[in-house]
């Protein structure tokens, strides 16, 4: 006789399916490990670099500005944050707040040194919900790298705090499949890893469009 199926492996299959059908091919292989045990996201540094400017521009496309008509230079990603908690149930409503550089590796904040340019047609900070499946889609585009020391280049990343009501808020950044900065940076690298791996999304095409999509998978722990 077959075993009933649990109710951890239902909220699992319906949080799966939710994500294939929205990111396509794009999250599959991360999505497989979503609800292993032991999966929360390992937290990160928040950086230097947190926006200081207020700015009423903080909706999830961060390739282009109210009012304008010229998108943020470089590659357009679209990118779903998942937000589930310990028990693979997701969370709706969730607080997620990102900030990253532009395409040239600069930050718009008065104490990053780069000399580089900044971008004016790119948004740099998003604050959004996630709907009731636990997901927020945001599209923004691949930040360069930079340097952060001697003899230390910073791989693209993304910073995230996730919050939401009953959780711990997490701060944490995510990092891009393939860059091989990525492997020596001492910020990533002072994690074990397996918690590395939580924090790497890989970005695909899928046949319906050009833009790279990928699926960042993010656990919150029960304050």
């Amino acid at each position: 006789m077959e075993s009933p199926i649990n109710r951890r492996q239902i909220l699992k299959n319906s949080i799966l399916g939710g994500v294939a059908g929205l990111a396509g091919v794009a999250g599959m292989a991360q999505a497989q490990a979503i609800c292993k045990n032991g999966m929360l996201t390992p937290a990160q540094t928040e950086g230097p670099f947190y926006p200081v400017k207020l700015q009423a521009d903080l909706d999830a496309d961060l390739t282009l500005l109210k009012g304008q008509t010229e998108r943020a230079r470089g590659e357009i990603v679209d990118l779903w944050v998942l937000v589930q908690n310990e028990e693979c149930q997701a969370i709706p409503d969730a607080l997620v707040d990102l900030w990253q550089a532009c395409a040239t590796g600069k930050y718009d904040n008065p104490k990053d040194p780069n000399p580089a340019e900044v971008d004016p047609f790119f948004q740099y900070w998003a604050k959004v919900r996630t709907d009731s499946a636990g997901i927020a889609k945001i599209r923004t585009i691949k930040p360069g790298a930079y340097p952060a020391g001697e003899d230390w280049i910073r791989p693209p990343h993304i910073h995230f705090k996730i919050s939401a009501e009953g959780y711990a808020e997490l701060t944490t950044q995510m990092y891009f499949s393939g860059e091989a900065l990525n492997r020596k940076d001492s910020i990533l690298n002072e994690l074990k890893p397996a918690d590395r791996e939580k924090l790497i999304v890989k970005f695909t095409r899928d046949p319906q469009s050009t833009i790279p999509k990928g699926v960042f998978t993010t656990t919150l722990k029960t304050s």
